[in-house]
This record gives C-alpha cells, structure tokens and sequence, in this order.
C-alpha cells in the first residue's frame, strides 16, 4: 500500500495538460532574461546610428540655445523636444525587448492562454502560510542559485578587469583614438564573456526548473489508476449506460418484431424472428432474438401479430449463437431456415 502512495511514476500526459490549463509550466526566468539580453543588445547595435543622430540633433539643440533668454515658452519647447527625441530613442527599443519577453516564454511552454492564476485566492493572504513560503525550501534553493550566479559573474569581471588594468601603464601613452579603441576592444571582450556566463547560468536553469517541474508532477500508482478510473469512466457508470444501451436495443427489436415472417423457437429458452425480404435483402435476416423472459416476450407480440412460431430447437440455438441483430444468416443455415420459410408460406398461403 505504501508504494501505491510514492510518487515514483512519471506524470502521465492528462495531468501534465490539467497542469498547462492551471498556467503550470516549466519556465526558467534566467533563460527569458538572457533571450531578453541578447535581443536588448542586438536592438541597441541596429539602432546605435539611429540613437547616434538623435543624440547629435539634440547636442546642437541645446547648442543652439546658448544666449537665448530662458522664458517659459523656451523651457516648454526644450521639454517637449528633448522628451520626443528621447521617446523615438527608447520606443523602439523597448518594443523589442517586450516581443523578446513573450518570445522567451513561448520558446519554453508553448502558447498558453489561461486566466486561472489571476483568480483571486484568499489563502495567499494566510500570513503563515505565507511565512512557511518564504522559508521553505523552495525559496532557500533559489536565494542560493542567486548568490552563486552573482558571484560567478561578479569574479569572471573582476578577473578581466584586473587584467585590463595591467595594460594601462602602456595605453596612457597611446593617442587618444588608439586609447579608444583599446576600450572599445576591452568592453566587447567583456561582454562576450559574461554573454557566455549567462549562457551557461540559463542552460544550467532551464534543465533544472524542467527536471524539478517534472518532478514535482510525479504521480503515484494509485493516482495513475485513478486517472485511468476517471478516463474511463466508473465501472458502475459503465455498467448503467451499457444496460441502458440494452434496454433500448431490446426496444427497438421489439418493435421490428411485427415485421417478421416466422419466429425459430426451442420451446422455453430461446426464441428467434427472422424475416426475408426477397426485394431489399439478399438472404433472411434475424431481427430479433432472446431467452429466457425475452424469448417469451417475443413469442407473445409474434401471437398477438399473428405471426408464425415454429419450434425447431436445434436451429434456434445455431441462429442465436451465430446471428447478430440485423444480421443476414450464414450460408450453412440457408437450408434449414429455406425449409421452415417454405412451411410458412405454405401453411399461410403465401407465395415465396
């Protein structure tokens, strides 16, 4: 009973799905940030000319300002201006990085659309089970994961920027457009490192919030059987649609009863009507069959139609076992069911 109740099975596809429908998904957020970083500096590289003019055009604005008198009129129009220009330098920008967001997240966990985790939920406002969140294990792991990414990037900087300052002694004697370029260099060399850092930090990220995800939806073998269960359907809900499903096959059978030509009984336990068409069907056809309580059912409604029974209890049996409702019989049991027709016919004066 004990293994029933570990959560030692992997969470079967209904439940990872009723997961995805609560917005329960496997997103790491340093891999959104570092896919954010990367569109933020690729924008900003595309953009750098564009920001570049702005940037000018605002330098010979204010140029252009000097010993003009400061009036309220003059202090409004600088505002607008410069937050304009600022504005067509930032938009851009942060449109890219917003795309680059839900990017991020649906590169992770699909499109997902589900407004269950805006509901309201006045257990969050529980101060202790509040207090029992901010120290739970959860949150210690990821303080720690925090300290660690910190200090990783934090040593990688220091390492190369201390290396950086061994050049200086030689770089103050550069020229200034040399001293620039050594800066410049300096700067990309350091960027691409940490670019890798965060790389690293974000693949690291992703596999483990998907392998703690996937192990925190862990299921156990009862829970499996009771999904199984649930799918399904309950045995005794089964059980109910299945009769009901017979009762109304049995209606429907006794309502072609009227339409048959003779009824093959063994006299007490089975009963079975066959009719034959010569225009619509190729070969007699059962059309109803029953035992016990049924087969009396269908001797009676075949007495109160007038319709024939004839008692041969070695086919009776043969037809009931090998004749399906609405089935034509099979070609062994053409000859015996011809000769009961015949009988039929004759004894009711009908012509085959």
């Amino acid at each position: 009973m004990a293994d029933d109740q570990e959560k030692t099975e992997e969470a079967t596809s209904k439940k990872i799905e009723d997961a995805r429908k609560d917005g329960n998904v496997p997103k790491s957020m340093d891999t959104s940030a570092f896919i954010t970083l990367i569109v933020a500096l690729g924008a900003f590289l595309a953009m750098l000319s564009w920001i570049e003019s702005r940037t000018v055009y605002l330098y010979y604005y204010y140029h252009s300002l000097i010993g003009v008198e400061i009036t309220k009129e003059v202090v409004l129009q600088m505002s607008l201006i410069s937050c304009r220009e600022v504005i067509f330098m930032v938009i851009p920008l942060a449109v890219a990085v917003a795309i680059a967001g839900i990017l991020a997240n649906v590169l992770q966990t699909g499109f997902i659309f589900t407004t269950k985790p805006l509901m309201p939920d006045l257990s969050k406002l529980d101060p202790m089970k509040g207090l029992k969140n901010l120290l739970s294990l959860k949150k210690l792991v990821e303080t720690i994961k925090i300290l660690i990414k910190v200090s990783i990037v934090m040593w990688v900087a220091y390492y190369f920027l201390w290396s950086f300052t061994k050049e200086l002694p030689t770089v103050i004697y550069f020229p200034l457009y040399d001293q620039l370029s050594w800066l410049k260099e300096k700067m990309l060399i350091l960027v691409a490192v940490i670019l890798i850092i965060f790389l690293v930090i974000a693949l690291m990220d992703l596999l483990f919030v998907r392998y703690n995800y996937f192990k925190n939806l862990r299921m156990s073998k009862q829970e499996i059987k009771d999904e199984y269960k649930q799918m399904e359907g309950d045995p005794k809900i089964k059980a109910k649609i299945r009769q009901i499903q017979m009762q109304m096959t049995r209606k429907r059978m006794m309502q072609e009863i009227p339409e048959a030509d003779v009824v093959i009984t063994n006299p007490t336990h089975y009963a079975v009507a066959i009719r034959y068409n010569q225009e619509k069907e190729a070969a007699p056809k059962v059309i109803a069959k029953g035992t016990d309580y049924v087969a009396l059912r269908i001797k009676e409604i075949a007495l109160n139609h007038q319709i024939q029974i004839v008692e041969n209890p070695p086919l009776a049996r043969e037809l009931y076992k090998k004749c399906d409702l609405g089935q034509i019989i099979p070609e062994t049991l053409y000859k015996a069911v011809a000769e009961v027709l015949a009988f039929v016919y004759r004894s009711s004066k009908k012509m085959r």
